[in-house]
């Protein structure tokens, strides 16, 4: 038996019940049990489209080559075509086919139209289609081709790349589409994608299977994620010649000022980023202790960034981090090198983002100003793998409004909306949601200064909390101090719930510190700026936890403070003013109790 295939050429290795010998040449691991429920439920129901949706870490390309070999030795395809958003993943799905007996060609090119006739599909680009979709075309109406679409929403990224995936996999027999992020900042309708109008009137993706970050860590397929904020204060002068400072993620500044603080932040000549780089060296170190091969990932904003933070780490470790840039024709293979060594750090701009595959990183640095839920939720999923019970993940981030919210809303489950949702009768939409709109911008903090000249002047970095499970713990401390170490120190090897549990005692016993510390040795009218802090960290929290009750956003609790108890801006408050904002808020909660 053969089929012809790739083009004209035939096959006699057409993986297909009539070679069982397909079996031999690789062993098909064990599926969870999602992937299991996931296949039984296409099986079922035999779909031509077929949506599943499983966070990032969860083993999305296991479920998706079961499929695949199913369909093949049942007979019902003989061409697999895989798209894929990198030419490292093309070459990722190859390696993973290939382990399962299914033979992939990553290698090939529009301009050849061929390849080996010991191939049963190719793994190509979203680009690669976009550019030649009438040469797809012809290649699935010549064999019964399953398509899978890894990581979907990619196709929602332009018109041209819509109309290219629709019209070169229009004719398909099966089209498998994964994701472990479907929701997209814009409202481009994604190929082969359901949606369904919901009782808002919106209309959102429909997803045939979904598993979701909050079940997945209940399973312990992934890791827990403990994330470390880093606050501190900030000090630049705008094009107008003007300086500024400010703390960094104060709720009370304005979008712009906190884009300009986030940048200074950023910047490699100052003191930020040095220290938070050294404070997740730290914490590295301490998984290494029961997990030897654990790696750092840094995420750059950019190339020359992404240089800097590698010299920095040099000076830190002694040691010469790895260095993936998107422009590099090595880089794949500089992944590939990371991925089965035991170096400590690696620094990437966004190639390391989405879908790459390097179980071992630990502990994550977010040095981006990018803000989207699509991206923050890709580059957290390089963390969340789990090779063995236990395992946690750390990352550390700036404490900006945008972030926090993120990062506190990990397990929450979202579909791709083509419509914008409306406000309520007050104009003001949930907090929630409004932040994850203005992130879904994909607002920069180096975009919002590109107009005019920027210079970053000083930047000082402090411990500011934990973020877990939707909580938050600590008391905030400078760098080094025992408030920041109490959680730096925890054992790289614990589940959800030790985690928790953790993180309360430490909680607990930073609160009690506090409780007893001795009263500050300032002299008579001089300020005690870490008394300060506190207070702007424990003001913060409340805002938060009131914010989030009553659905007012953060700026507009602060204005309501500032109006009811007098004094300026939370950064520029002396003690008594933000003790009696404290206290205010404190009666508004007794109030609504």
């Amino acid at each position: 038996m053969t089929d012809t295939l790739f083009g004209g050429q035939e096959s006699s290795r057409a993986l297909s019940p009539a070679y069982p010998e397909r079996a031999a040449w690789g062993t098909a691991p064990k599926l969870r049990a999602w992937q299991q429920e996931a296949l039984d439920k296409y099986l079922e129901r035999a779909p031509r489209d077929y949506l599943a949706v499983a966070t990032p870490g969860a083993g999305k390309t296991t479920f998706a080559l079961r499929v695949a070999s199913t369909l093949i030795d049942r007979g019902l395809v003989n061409r697999i075509t895989i798209v894929a958003p990198t030419d490292h993943l093309k070459r990722q799905w190859a390696d993973a086919a290939a382990r399962v007996g299914i033979a992939i060609d990553p290698n090939f090119k529009n301009s050849d139209g061929q390849h080996g006739r010991d191939f049963i599909g190719v793994a190509v680009t979203y680009a690669q289609v976009a550019s030649k979709p009438l040469l797809h075309r012809a290649k699935t109406e010549a064999a019964r081709t399953l398509v899978i679409l890894d990581e979907i929403h990619h196709g929602g990224e332009s018109l041209s790349w819509g109309d290219g995936l629709r019209e070169a996999f229009d004719p398909a027999v099966r089209r498998l589409a994964l994701t472990g992020t479907p929701f997209r900042s814009d409202t481009s309708p994604i190929p082969f994608v359901d949606y369904v109008e919901d009782a808002d009137g919106i209309r959102r993706s429909k997803a045939d299977y979904t598993y979701g970050y909050g079940e997945a860590l209940r399973d312990h397929v992934v890791r827990p994620v403990i994330f470390m904020a880093y606050s501190g204060q900030m000090r630049w002068r705008t094009s107008a010649g003007e300086e500024m400072a400010a703390s960094l993620g104060e709720a009370a500044v304005t979008k712009d000022v906190t884009a300009q603080a986030w940048r200074t932040a950023l910047n490699p000549q100052g003191e930020w980023i040095p220290a938070v780089l050294a404070a997740a060296d730290r914490r590295l170190t301490e998984v290494r202790r029961t997990v030897p091969d654990a790696g750092g990932l840094v995420i750059a904003t950019d190339h020359e960034d992404a240089r800097a933070y590698a010299g920095q780490l040099k000076k830190i470790t002694g040691e010469s981090p790895a260095i993936i840039l998107s422009d590099d024709a090595k880089a794949s293979s500089r992944i590939e090198e990371f991925s089965s060594d035991e170096s400590r750090w690696m620094v990437a701009v966004r190639m390391v983002s989405e879908g790459v595959d390097v179980p071992r990183l630990a502990v994550g640095v977010y040095a981006t100003s990018t803000s989207t839920p699509l991206f923050f939720a890709q580059a957290v999923g390089r963390f969340v793998r789990a090779r063995r019970r236990g395992e946690t993940a750390s990352v550390f981030l700036p404490s900006v409004p945008q972030l926090m919210a993120l990062a506190n809303s990990m397990e929450a489950e979202r579909d791709h909306a083509l419509d914008r949702p409306s406000t309520d009768e007050d104009g003001i939409m949930d907090l929630e949601e409004s932040l994850l709109d203005e992130a879904n911008r994909e607002e920069k903090a180096s975009d919002t200064l590109a107009k005019g000249k920027y210079e970053a002047l000083e930047s000082q970095a402090a411990f500011d909390r934990v973020l877990f499970d939707g909580g938050e713990f600590g008391t905030g401390g400078e760098i080094g101090s025992d408030e920041e170490l109490d959680f730096l120190g925890i054992p790289g090897l614990l589940d959800a719930d030790q985690v928790a549990m953790l993180l309360r005692q430490r909680q607990q016993e930073q609160v009690s510190r506090r409780k007893t510390k001795p009263v500050s040795s300032s002299p008579a009218g001089v300020p005690d700026h870490r008394l300060l802090m506190d207070l702007r960290h424990e003001l913060a929290k409340n805002v938060s936890a009131w914010s989030a009750r009553t659905g007012t956003p953060h700026g507009v609790v602060h204005t309501k403070l500032r109006e009811v108890c007098g004094g300026p801006a939370v950064a520029l408050a002396s003690e008594d003013q933000l003790r009696a904002r404290l206290k205010k808020l404190q009666e508004w909660f007794i109030g609504r109790a």
